[in-house]
């Protein structure tokens, strides 16, 4: 079967070439051009084409790194198929170490977009109109936002055998099973028929050599799966299912400190931390509701009643 050009933002990638495409999305008001660079590498032999993003919220550096790193290792570089590399999405978001776009609109909550709505509105129609046609399957890289640090792990549709077999591939500690978000990219993919599966580690504004090694090395695995490469690390240690989870939240207002690390398992009833008032007028235990691992802690001492504290994922 004879190959055919791949064409995004009007440039054609013809099979074995490698090929970065500057997608113009905007200017600043100072009339500069903003481009979100697209990295394309293709093989001469057919395969899938895999999408692998990063920067979808401006802020979650880690998934950009693990992105760069992908392509400054020269992993992109498929046996058979198509890899678009994409480091960062949001570029207004980054530069101004923001979650949202101009205007503090969220693009993944603004799938599929529109070609005149807001800007986080354009970026999401220009990615479900030349991106998301052209692929088979995608990785998204996320960190946790607002101080919350994410134990890597990856979300997908449980339900779905497409994703599960993506997920098992990835075989990250924990498997979370994630119903779809409204106007997610996830969910707009998944109206296609196109698996993506959102990969969690660290924490926002903050590098995390754990979470960026874990994501690096799933991707990898999933690649050999697709047979796009012939090496993978292999996985170490067991896989955990997580259907159920909830957050613990604080019971009153102070300073938090806590007594537990993402990933560890929690014991019903256990001191997880203690909540203070700043000046010594009291100490209030927390104790876990349920038992089950921290897939997510929040690293911000300074909580209110209400604020979650520490996510507990329930083995499935």
């Amino acid at each position: 079967m004879e190959l055919q050009d791949l064409k995004i933002a009007g440039i054609s990638i013809a099979p074995g070439v490698e090929k970065q495409i500057d997608a113009q999305i905007a200017k600043l008001p100072s009339r500069t051009p903003i481009d979100i660079p697209i990295i394309v590498s293709r093989s001469k032999k057919p395969g899938p084409t895999l999408l692998i993003t990063g920067g979808m919220h401006g802020d979650e550096i880690n998934g950009i790194e693990i992105v760069r790193r992908v392509i400054t290792n020269n992993y992109h570089r498929p046996l058979i198929g198509t890899v678009i590399c994409i480091p960062i999405l949001n570029v207004y978001g980054f530069i101004h170490f923001s979650r949202q776009t101009v205007g503090g609109k969220d693009m993944n909550r603004s799938f599929p977009g529109t070609r005149n709505g807001s800007l986080a509105s354009q970026l999401a129609y220009r990615l479900t109109q030349d991106i998301l046609p052209l692929i088979d399957y995608g990785i998204d890289f996320h960190t946790g936002g607002a101080r919350i640090n994410n134990y890597p792990q990856v979300r997908a549709n449980l339900d779905e055998p497409k994703n599960m077999e993506l997920v098992q591939a990835f075989s990250p500690k924990f498997m979370i099973h994630s119903p779809f978000r409204e106007k997610s990219f996830r969910k707009e993919a998944a109206k296609k028929g196109t698996p993506i599966l959102v990969y969690e580690g660290g924490e926002s504004l903050r590098l995390r050599k754990h979470a960026i090694d874990v994501g690096i090395n799933g991707l990898l695995r999933v690649m050999k799966h697709l047979k796009m490469r012939d090496e993978a690390p292999v996985s170490k240690g067991e896989s955990y299912f997580i259907k159920k989870s909830s957050w613990l939240r604080a019971k009153s207002a102070g300073i938090y400190h806590s007594f537990f690390r993402t990933g560890e398992y929690v014991e019903k009833g256990t001191v997880v931390g203690l909540i203070t008032g700043p000046y010594g007028e009291f100490e209030h235990k927390m104790k876990a509701h349920i038992s089950g691992y921290a897939i997510a802690i929040n690293n911000n001492p300074v909580v209110n009643r209400g604020d979650a504290l520490i996510h507990i994922g329930i083995p499935d």
